[in-house]
């Protein structure tokens, strides 16, 4: 795993977010996916999250005791991974969000293995898209450590860590290639 300093330094490219994304094709894939990179949600925030913490009804969604509202990619995702639940378990009696075929048996939660081996060889890995999004905010709102870090329960340090590289990224100057300047993206995957 990079770590947040070294990750965060330049915006992922396009491309190797298409690529990672374009090697999801199961609907628990795709929530993990839109948790991390969407949310900014850590894995391990992801495989504790229950059925209690998303709520459909009024688009909010709870990681890590923080509610936050359901964009619509996000929320497309939820239920058609929600239906996939109900056909494949439909008994099952595991409170967590995610499940698979071993858990579905139980009450634990899915393993981080089952999480981060759909992107396992990919451009962009599930902590690389959290990091990136961590890193758009930062870019797209100004690096303000406080917003970062009750946009996404940072801790100071950190917050602070992902202000000074979006400071960084903001106060270089424009290079003549437009592929090695930073991006702006409107949304992500």
């Amino acid at each position: 795993m990079a770590s947040a300093s070294t990750a965060s330094s330049r915006p992922l490219e396009p491309e190797h977010i298409n690529t990672s994304v374009a090697a999801i094709d199961k609907p628990t894939d795709r929530l993990v996916l839109a948790l991390a990179a969407v949310h900014a949600a850590r894995s391990g925030a992801i495989r504790r999250l229950q059925l209690d913490d998303l709520d459909i009804g009024n688009r909010k969604l709870t990681i890590d005791g923080r509610t936050r509202r359901l964009d619509d990619l996000t929320l497309h995702v939820a239920r058609e991974w929600l239906e996939f639940r109900r056909r494949r378990w439909p008994d099952t009696a595991n409170p967590h969000l995610l499940i698979n075929k071993i858990t579905a048996l139980g009450t634990g939660p899915v393993s981080q293995v089952s999480l981060t081996a759909p992107l396992r060889g990919q451009a962009a890995t599930l902590e690389q898209l959290r990091v990136d999004r961590q890193l758009e905010e930062a870019l797209a709102h100004g690096p303000d450590p406080l917003h970062l870090a009750e946009v996404f329960g940072l801790d100071e340090k950190t917050a602070i860590r992902y202000a000074n590289s979006a400071r960084a990224l903001l106060e270089r100057p424009l290079e003549s290639d437009p592929g090695t300047s930073p991006r702006t993206r409107g949304s992500t995957p």
